[in-house]
């Protein structure tokens, strides 16, 4: 951002001030000889020495005029402030460029910068620059660094200018600054079947294509609200029922991160904290599935969902999976605790129908927040849980603050597995890359095999049952008899009526 000649407020009474403003920039030296001038005219005067009054009128004058000079080019030098990347993840440097320009016809002294930084980036940087020719330029650069996630602000530059013979000294303090955002670190993710392909390609695809031709549609039972035209009158004949065209294949899988943000679920605080590794792992995780071809949305205890402007509030497709990765990290960047003390605004949002892959990271959960987390697994096609035990993620090495209750913990994750998530407990310094892998594992072993098609084309599936899912709750119903070793698979027909069987 360029720091122009605009001054700020404070200048422009400096301005009004004139000489006053100007003399108060005299230096040492320069009030030491405008008082030995002073003095030495006076005693030309008494003494009525001509010779020694030229030399006190020399002294005197010399200062004076070097703050008038000074005081008048001091608005003849340009600033710009440039970010090199303005976005850096925590725990990484970024590199400030400062540029000064000599816009006078006339050279500068001394140049003595300072740019006003927060001290959690780092110390002030201060720099001396040696005269600026006319015209000219000087370039400098300092770097910063944040542990810590948020939007820092960067400046405003202070510029001092001083005069070749030192007799004056004036600040001036440019408008504009500029904002580094520090957002959280980012864990490259491995590629399992908790995530899949997002458009239905690949086996899954061929076993829907099994049920449903390639230029087929599948169709559902009228809602209210349906367009009319979209009405499949075959099917409707057919089941005796008014059926229209669901036109969702190939379908964009959905990804909502849920992250508990709750006060009361995370006690510590710091860059080590709980809740600093549940808010990277957030992140990573929305990066992961937008990579993966999702269209993903953040999700909070508050109910506050980012990017939330479309219509069904989830963003990432095509060119806007860049700048809905930008928004969701940036908002990861200032994210902080929630008063709330449950997760009921989370659910109310959930709940208004399929979300699809469903992360969620949770703090401390007591029983009653235990069971709204519980229900959330209804509205969502595959659920995978983090849960932090923040009692050890505070307790000192030593065991000082007490030892955590491991069967309230345990209480947690089986209720949640009860209900079909993947519940993983994680531990203090925990990798989420092998907790990823871990996840991924015991939602395989909880399942005894595959999903259902259209889950298993996107990488989730049913968690906790024998391996029998659902098509996105449209009727339609299919299994694997045994997994990846069964002898075939059989499906349920639309309402009842059935759809045939298959023998492998």
């Amino acid at each position: 951002m360029t720091e122009a000649g605009a001054p700020r407020p404070e200048d422009d009474q400096d301005d009004r001030g004139g000489v006053r403003t100007a003399l108060a920039g005299l230096t040492t030296r320069g009030r030491s000889f405008l008082a030995a001038g002073i003095a030495a005219a006076v005693c030309a005067y008494v003494l009525g020495q001509p010779g020694l009054l030229r030399v006190g009128l020399l002294l005197a004058v010399l200062p004076l005029v070097c703050a008038a000079v000074l005081y008048r080019t001091r608005y003849r030098v340009a600033g710009n402030r440039r970010l090199s990347p303005a976005r850096v993840p925590a725990g990484s440097e970024a590199r400030v460029h400062l540029r000064m320009d000599n816009v006078s016809r006339l050279p500068t002294g001394l140049l003595m910068l300072q740019d006003r930084v927060p001290y959690v980036l780092g110390p002030r940087p201060r720099f001396v620059l040696d005269r600026v020719e006319p015209g000219g330029r000087r370039e400098v650069s300092y770097r910063v660094r944040s542990d810590l996630r948020g939007r820092y602000p960067l400046g405003p530059l202070q510029l001092r200018l001083s005069d070749p013979f030192g007799m004056c000294e004036l600040t001036r303090s440019f408008s504009s600054f500029d904002t580094l955002t520090v957002v959280p670190r980012v864990t490259p993710l491995p590629p399992v079947r908790l995530t899949g392909d997002a458009r239905g390609y690949g086996e899954g695809r061929q076993r829907a294509l099994a049920l449903a031709g390639e230029d087929d549609v599948i169709p559902r039972g009228y809602r209210y609200g349906d367009d009319l035209r979209r009405v499949h009158w075959r099917s409707t004949a057919r089941y005796g029922e008014l059926m229209v065209r669901r036109e969702e294949q190939p379908q964009r899988a959905r990804c909502t991160v849920l992250l508990d943000t709750r006060g009361v679920a995370f006690r510590g605080a710091g860059p080590e904290s709980a809740f600093e590794w549940a808010v990277s792992a957030a992140a990573s995780v929305l990066v992961h599935m937008l990579e993966r071809g999702f269209t993903v949305r953040l999700l909070t205890d508050t109910g506050a969902s980012v990017p939330g402007d479309s219509a069904d509030g989830y963003a990432g497709a095509g060119a806007d999976s860049a700048d809905a990765a930008g928004l969701m990290m940036d908002t990861l960047a200032v994210i902080d605790h929630s008063d709330g003390a449950g997760l009921s605004r989370a659910y109310d949002v959930l709940r208004g129908g399929d979300e699809g892959l469903l992360v969620a990271f949770f703090g401390d959960l007591d029983e009653t927040q235990a069971a709204v987390a519980a229900r959330m697994r209804q509205r969502s096609g595959g659920a995978v849980a983090f849960v932090l035990d923040d009692a050890a993620w505070t307790r000192e090495p030593s065991g000082a603050a007490g030892p955590a209750d491991p069967a309230a913990g345990q209480g947690v994750l089986r209720l949640l597995r009860d209900a079909g998530w993947t519940a993983v407990g994680v531990p203090r310094g925990a990798s989420l890359e092998d907790l990823w892998r871990r996840a991924d594992h015991e939602r395989t072993a909880a399942g005894g095999g595959l999903g259902s098609p259209a889950a298993d084309a996107a990488g989730f599936g049913a968690v906790g049952g024998s391996g029998v899912g659902a098509v996105g709750g449209s009727g339609l119903g299919s299994g694997l008899g045994s997994g990846l070793g069964g002898s075939g698979f059989a499906g349920s027909g639309f309402g009842g009526h059935g759809f045939g069987e298959g023998r492998g």
